[in-house]
């Protein structure tokens, strides 16, 4: 694995706009995607990740199943009200599209930093933008991407053939648009068909055993781009188990989409090799370790604690999960967080975010890859 100076391609910005990627560079004239460098890696690395995405993904599975077995929601940050509405959603199996796992990888054992199951972004970048740097600066290497191709297959095996499915975000996010257009797009792909709508748009009506949209229209199937914590909190929180809208991720996601899955990961699977060291209490780690909240977002209110210290600003509080802390990919005074993407339940790709500091946040840079 190693950080290259890359030149970028003329009208780069025009080229990542061809495919719908408007969000390349902050209102701030900030750059969030970087084409003056890559990342290369040997086939023997690609593997490697490959191999532990889904590894990570099968013990991820195991640790849902024995939360809803034990009723261990408490270990996972599920509130009471919610926890039958969470073990209904994981019997009845109900599909789940994608998520991310951040890794450390410095070239030799890839270890689990969280999980980004329910609403992981990047995906734009990772699955188009860097496939067609590629093709225009590497033509004669690969990238492990096979992102959109699974996509499509994915919305044929959990969709009904010419199944209607709503789009959710919040749509004041330039970024959070971007990438629901594109999922929309790959749904459309599978022959489905979509409409984008704000949650704003989502509300109830009595008589209706679905949500509706602004329009009345039921909302049988909802693809959401909004956490399933927030949606807890909402006011028509309560009335989902009560309506018969199904939603994308689903509900059992959320057993996974905060970070009390990490010590729960480690109390199942002590010393697994693709693990760190986590505990929800305090002072059971030793050297540097980090601190998260359960529940933050985009790198926020994380706090390295040790040899490497940094620290994050944020809103958010509450519970919190301290982790052993895991060494980074460093060149350039870069250091560099591998999105490894799964689809189903198949790892499927991977994006690159790189910062200067030791916390990937909400700008740290995309920074495309190949392997030779």
């Amino acid at each position: 694995m190693r950080r290259e100076s890359s030149i970028p391609r003329e009208n780069w910005q025009g080229k990542c706009e061809e495919v719908g990627f408007d969000f390349h560079t902050t209102i701030d004239n900030y750059p969030y995607w970087n084409e003056s460098a890559c990342y290369a890696f040997t086939l023997d690395e690609i593997d490697r990740i490959e191999s532990a995405t889904n590894e990570l993904q099968r013990i991820c599975l195991e640790a849902v199943d024995y939360v809803v077995r034990h009723q261990a929601y408490g270990d996972v940050g599920i509130p009471v009200q919610y926890e039958s509405l969470v073990a209904e959603s994981w019997r009845e199996q109900e599909p789940s599209l994608y998520g991310r796992f951040d890794l450390a990888f410095t070239g030799d054992t890839p270890k689990l930093l969280e999980y980004n199951a329910d609403t992981p972004t990047s995906l734009l970048e990772a699955a188009v933008v860097q496939w067609y740097w590629l093709k225009d600066t590497h033509p004669n290497e690969d990238q492990f991407n096979s992102l959109h191709e699974r996509l499509i297959d994915r919305w044929r095996e959990i969709s009904p053939a010419d199944e209607f499915i709503h789009f959710a975000c919040d749509t004041d996010s330039y970024e959070d648009v971007g990438n629901i257009r594109y999922l929309m797009d790959t749904a459309c792909q599978a022959d489905r068909t979509a409409a984008l709508i704000s949650m704003k748009d989502i509300g109830v009506q009595g008589g209706s055993s679905a949500f509706i949209d602004r329009n009345s229209n039921p909302i049988r199937r909802c693809f959401k781009l909004y956490p399933w914590e927030w949606m807890f909190s909402d006011a028509f929180g309560p009335q989902i188990a009560e309506h018969t809208t199904r939603f994308i991720e689903p509900a059992w996601k959320a057993i996974l989409s905060n970070k009390g899955i990490l010590p729960l990961l480690w109390k199942l699977y002590p010393e697994h090799t693709n693990l760190l060291a986590a505990h929800r209490e305090p002072g059971k780690l030793s050297g540097t370790y980090v601190v998260k909240p359960v529940h933050s977002r985009e790198g926020a209110n994380i706090q390295i604690v040790g040899a490497e210290e940094a620290r994050t600003g944020g809103t958010y509080s509450g519970p919190m999960v301290y982790q052993q802390f895991a060494p980074l990919f460093k060149s350039d005074g870069k250091s560099a967080v591998i999105g490894s993407w799964i689809i189903g339940n198949q790892a499927s790709g991977i994006g690159i975010r790189e910062d200067d500091s030791l916390i990937t946040g909400n700008v740290s840079r995309f920074v495309p890859h190949y392997f030779s």
